[in-house]
């Protein structure tokens, strides 16, 4: 059988998908399949000039909005690339982001596509300020699962959390079958070791969506309880320069390393104790389960895909979000008590074998493409 998977980021770019789709390639050509992969490149910008055409909506009522208005000049760039590098067929096409999808099943009319949906733009979009919610952009952006339920073979999403999230903009939820992310566990290799101090480490792209502010708070609360702590903060974004400054005035700045990105955090993650992250929204949260398999305790927001991560007090400790003082307790728990933070590190390494393995993965992707095949035929 020959796949194309068909991304949208190129592969080295940060992000769980595009960190973990090049693993599932690896692992399928083990097994005598094909399986290619494709994206735009950045440089790729402006060069499309087809027509763009919905089947379940006219576009047109939303443009000249300028995030509309690069969707859709972005939809006709894959256009226009697709048809310069892509020249063969494929049993199959799995894609990776809905323009992808939506571009290679008008490309590849007769072969069937599927689509994995990782995570909520206009979701982010929100929480980051850049989109009002119920806005136009908001509006255009639902009504694309619509269409992505309309025109693909099969639809994929990465946590029962996020398919209740879509299931106001789609006609059948139910048939959107729920495979979680999997990670080659040969790609972490967690280490036994008691740092005299507490090591915290979070890494995510630094914007709003990801509660670093709060987690700011909630140090600083840790802090002012006596408690010494060091966190290291892996990732790069537009907020940057402004979550330095509040570590300024929340006297935390001796006690936090900004990094930067960092392409393979989990080769340094497992020198450290505690992975923290309160994000406001995830569909997943791959680096919780990244973590996990570093031997980090976990604590969390409880939302989207994280809460179905964590068991609270089983493996890794869940909290409210936008609650620093919540956060600061959960904290308090776990550098205060060595102990139970290496308990909830096994357990949390025990799940994320189990449930988050790339070997489970493969499984069911295998399942799925065949049944998919066998349906389209």
């Amino acid at each position: 059988m020959n796949i194309l998977q068909a991304l949208f980021f190129p592969p080295e770019q940060p992000g769980g998908v595009s960190s973990m789709i090049p693993y599932i390639q690896d692992r399928f050509q083990q097994m005598g399949w094909e399986m290619e992969l494709f994206s735009i490149p950045k440089r790729v910008r402006g060069k499309g000039q087809e027509e763009v055409v919905f089947e379940t909506f006219d576009y047109h009522a939303f443009e000249g909005d300028p995030l509309v208005d690069k969707y859709i000049q972005t939809y006709r760039d894959y256009v226009w690339w697709t048809k310069l590098r892509l020249k063969k067929s494929y049993d199959i096409i799995h894609a990776h982001h809905p323009i992808a999808a939506l571009v290679m099943k008008q490309l590849y009319p007769d072969t069937p596509v599927m689509m994995t949906i990782h995570s909520s733009y206009e979701r982010e979009l929100i929480l980051n300020g850049k989109i009002e919610e119920n806005g136009k952009v908001h509006q255009f952006l639902t009504a694309i699962y619509g269409e992505l339920e309309a025109r693909v073979d099969k639809l994929l999403t990465v946590s029962e959390s996020f398919r209740t999230y879509i299931s106001p903009y789609v006609l059948d939820a139910a048939a959107i079958k729920v495979i979680p992310n999997g990670f080659d566990e040969k790609r972490f290799k967690p280490i036994a070791h008691e740092n005299e101090v507490p090591q915290l480490i979070t890494v995510c792209r630094l914007v709003p969506a990801k509660g670093i502010d709060i987690l700011l708070h909630g140090c600083a609360e840790l802090k002012r309880r006596g408690h010494p702590f060091v966190l290291h903060i892996i990732g790069d974004g537009p907020i940057r320069l402004e979550l330095e400054q509040l570590a300024v005035e929340l006297d935390l700045y001796d006690d936090i390393i900004f990094y930067g990105y960092m392409l393979h955090p989990e080769e340094f993650m497992p020198f450290f104790d505690i992975f923290v992250l309160p994000s406001r929204a995830e569909a997943f949260g791959s680096v919780f389960a990244e973590a996990a398999l570093c031997w980090l305790a976990l604590v969390g927001t409880n939302v989207g895909g994280i809460s179905e991560q964590i068991d609270d007090g089983v493996n890794g400790l869940l909290v409210p979000p936008e609650d620093p003082i919540a956060l600061a307790e959960a904290l308090e728990k776990l550098v205060t008590d060595s102990s139970y933070r290496y308990n909830l590190a096994r357990s949390g390494w025990d799940k994320a074998k189990q449930v988050y393995s790339l070997t489970r993965v493969i499984a069911q992707l295998k399942k799925v493409y065949v049944n998919t095949l066998r349906q389209t035929e």
